[in-house]
This record gives C-alpha cells, structure tokens and sequence, in this order.
C-alpha cells in the first residue's frame, strides 16, 4: 500500500507540473495567433494512450512518462518536422511571429513553474501555518548516523549551533542549510566546537546516501507488538518506555539501535518504565538487530515529555503573500547552490545528481497534502530552473538563440538549428543516463 501511495503522490505531482509548463507555452503561442499542433503529457513514440483533436490542436496523453511537449507550427523542436520547415513560411507559424513574442512563448513555461510554486507556498501558508521543531529546545541534540558524517568529526549528541554563522530556528532550514554549507559550529558537552566541510562534501555524502544524515533524538516508547514477532509473548504495552539495555541508559532510540547492533540473534536484558514503575523483560534480537516491536513516533508527545518544542505559526491570507514570497525565494537561493556546486567537479556533488528514482524518493509512504503541495512547489522551482538551462533542446537554449537574434538582428539559420536541436537531445539524453544511472548505482550499492 506504501508503494501506491508513493507512485500515485509521484505522478500527479509530476504530471500537474508538465501540464502547467505546457500550457505556459500554449497560452502566449495562441495569444499571438501561433498554431499549436499537439499538446501532450508524456511522450506519444509511435503511439499515444489517448488523443482527441480539437479544433486546431490534437490533445493526448503519450506512454513514455519522460515528460511533455506541446508542438507549435513553424518551430525547430523535438519532433525535428523537416518537411514543414522546407516550406515557405505560413502567417500563423512561430518562425513567422516577432522575435519578442516568440520569447514570450518559449519563456511561458517556465514562468509558469515559478508562478505555481509561489501560489502554492502562499495559499499553503495561509492554510496550513508553519510546524517544526525549535531547534534550540532539542533535550539531546542529533543522532548522526551517517559514516561520512562521523568521519568529518560529527558525533551523535552534538547539538548545532550555526551553519556558516548563521543560526536556524527550525529544524527543517538547520537541515537544508547543512546541504550547501562550508562549516558548521556545534555544542558538544557545553563546549563549542566549529567543524570545517571538505571541499568534495557532497560528493563524500552521495556515497553513504542510504544512511541519512541526521535525526533528531528521541526515545523508544512500546506502540505495539504484532502477532509476527518475537517478542509478542513480552509483558509489554502501549506507553512502556525504554530507560536501558544491559544495564546501560538507553534514554534515546539511537541507544537501543547501537546495542542491538551487538547482540544480533541473540537476547537483551531491557528496563521500561511502566506508569512510574521499572519492568525488566528479556528481548529476541532478529538477525538483523531488530525487536519486531512497533514503536511510538508522536511529536506532540515528545513535546509533553520535554525532548523538544514544537513551534507553530499561523498566517492570515494577507501575511501569507510575504511569508509565502520569503519560501519561493529561499528554495530558489538553495537550489541555486546546489546547481552550482554540482557544475563544480572539484564539490563532487554530481555524485549526487538523481533521477526518476530520486523524486519518487522525496515523497513519503503516507498521503498528506501538505507535504505534498510543499514538495509539488519544489519541484515546480527545480522544473523552472533546469529549463533555463542553455541546451538547444530545452527552453534556455531557444531563449539563447532568440536573445542572440534580438541583440545582433540576424537570426540563426534553420539548418544551424537542426543541428543544435540534435546536439541538444543527445546532451540531455546524456544527462538523462547519468542521472538515473546514479540512482541504480546507489541502490546496488546498498
């Protein structure tokens, strides 16, 4: 069920964003009386899952999910329609239009992209407020569970302070931030301690993805036992809360994972704390250094035990236009960083560049519309930007070509644009493979 809920968030998500992108070209072409051909989602190879033509312009929905076009008369684009472009040119063909209003059409789209990840972060502002953790307030600091992370000098009880001298409030910003950061100062046992990135951080990070990066800690609390596990015959229930393993403290959840670790297929002798009174049971470890106990994971609960504070803010509709402003231009700062450094070889972040596999990661295993439409906003910022990328077959490489017509007044050859098409598809085919390629290098590495 988990997996549905992933795949259908994945979809829709994507396909509402290509269909927006589209029609931020199909508008403006058919504004300045361009004909618009064909107006996909997905890509129709051969054939199309559905297609219905409507006066001028056939609509259809295409098998390939590798994302969507619309195919506008008189234009030098992915479906490479010689025969067309041999012809003399037609009144209402692209190639016929001004050169600033054939800007227009092609910056539609991503105009398109920014415009609907504003909206959504305003709207989602006024109607679902702020929620994240203090993090100031944390009782225990961070669980650094990332190798790479504890080889830099991270250790798990370090409480952040600052990101290149910079203080974050909240612990998703503190966690963004950590992303493109160069140093970072924490407080360890009452001490503050500033810890230097390596250059080549995010390529280090790629390689040990699959551990996370840091947790907030919190405490193992008995949610429940199911049938299937080892232990269901324990004299555990709801509420019991973990306080050691072996006669060590284990007032944190990191705690029990690392002596677990210890004892795989073997036994541990654990202390609960029930209503106020000490339990001592004796627990099966799975092979794997697991219990087969379901575990306690609410916030609001935490926040009453004292391991952290919650914040929450709420907007009226008015406040949330500049709350709603300060996300889309922060995110757009933040994936502007990353795009950076992954050009820069010497950072290695291109280690980390992801495909397909790598958004459909980014969703979680439970349907909830704020996460969601936060996540949608994103990738309307990411969609946005990569198509302003100066490719011949994207966006940016025709505004590039348009640009260079409006400034020198002589406009590129068809033939010179044939061929910077084809360059351009076999670089993004290129890009495609690397992309999706790390995403499978990644999952046999794990």
């Amino acid at each position: 069920m988990e997996i549905v809920i992933k795949i259908s968030q994945f979809l829709l998500s994507l396909s509402l964003l290509i269909v927006l992108h589209e029609f931020g070209h199909y508008l403006p072409a058919r504004a300045f009386k361009t004909r618009v051909e064909k107006f996909f989602l997905f890509f129709d190879v051969k054939y199309a899952l559905f297609r219905k033509k409507i006066g001028e312009t056939v609509y259809g929905i295409g098998w390939l999910p590798l994302g969507g076009y619309v195919k506008i008369s008189g234009m030098i684009d992915e479906s490479m329609d010689k025969e067309q472009m041999a012809e003399p040119p037609k009144p209402w063909e692209f190639r016929s239009k001004k050169a600033w209003q054939r800007l227009i059409i092609m910056l539609g789209g991503v105009i398109v992209n920014f415009i609907v990840a504003l909206l959504i972060y305003i709207f989602a502002s006024a109607f679902y407020g702020d929620t994240d953790i203090d993090t100031a307030s944390l009782k225990g600091g961070y669980h650094f569970e990332n190798t790479t992370l504890k080889e830099i000098g991270f250790q798990t009880g370090d409480h952040i302070v600052a990101i290149n001298g910079v203080a974050y409030e909240n612990d998703t910003e503190l966690k963004n931030a950590f992303i493109v950061a160069n140093e970072v100062t924490v407080n360890r046992n009452g001490v503050e301690k500033t810890i230097s990135l390596p250059e080549d951080f995010l390529g280090q990070l790629s390689e040990t993805s699959g551990e996370g990066l840091f947790e907030i800690r919190i405490p193992f609390i008995v949610a429940s036992i199911p049938d299937t596990s080892a232990n269901k015959n324990v004299a555990l229930v709801e509420g019991d809360i973990l306080k050691s393993i072996n006669g060590k403290p284990a007032e944190f959840y990191d705690q029990l994972e690392d002596e677990l670790e210890n004892h795989k297929g073997g036994t541990v002798t654990a202390t609960f704390d029930s209503d106020g009174n000490d339990k001592e049971v004796t627990l099966n470890v799975s092979d794997q250094g697991r219990l087969g106990i379901y575990r306690l994971t609410n916030p609001r609960l935490f926040q009453e035990m004292g391991y952290f504070k919650i914040n929450r803010k709420e907007y009226t509709l008015l406040e949330s236009f500049g709350v709603g402003w300060n996300k889309f231009t922060s995110k757009f700062a933040w994936y502007g960083k990353q795009l950076k450094m992954i050009f820069n070889p010497s950072t290695g972040a291109y280690k980390g560049v992801g495909g397909f596999k790598a958004i459909y990661d980014i969703f979680p295993d439970y349907w909830s519309w704020e996460n969601f439409w936060g996540i949608t906003a994103f990738l309307s910022i990411m969609l946005g930007v990569l198509n302003l990328l100066p490719i011949p077959a994207l966006d940016g490489g025709h505004v590039m070509f348009l640009l260079w017509e409006m400034v020198t007044g002589r406009k590129p050859g068809d033939k010179f644009m044939e061929y910077a098409q084809i360059v351009g598809f076999f670089l993004l085919i290129a890009l495609l493979l690397f992309a999706n390629g790390n995403d499978i290098y990644r999952a046999f590495s794990k």
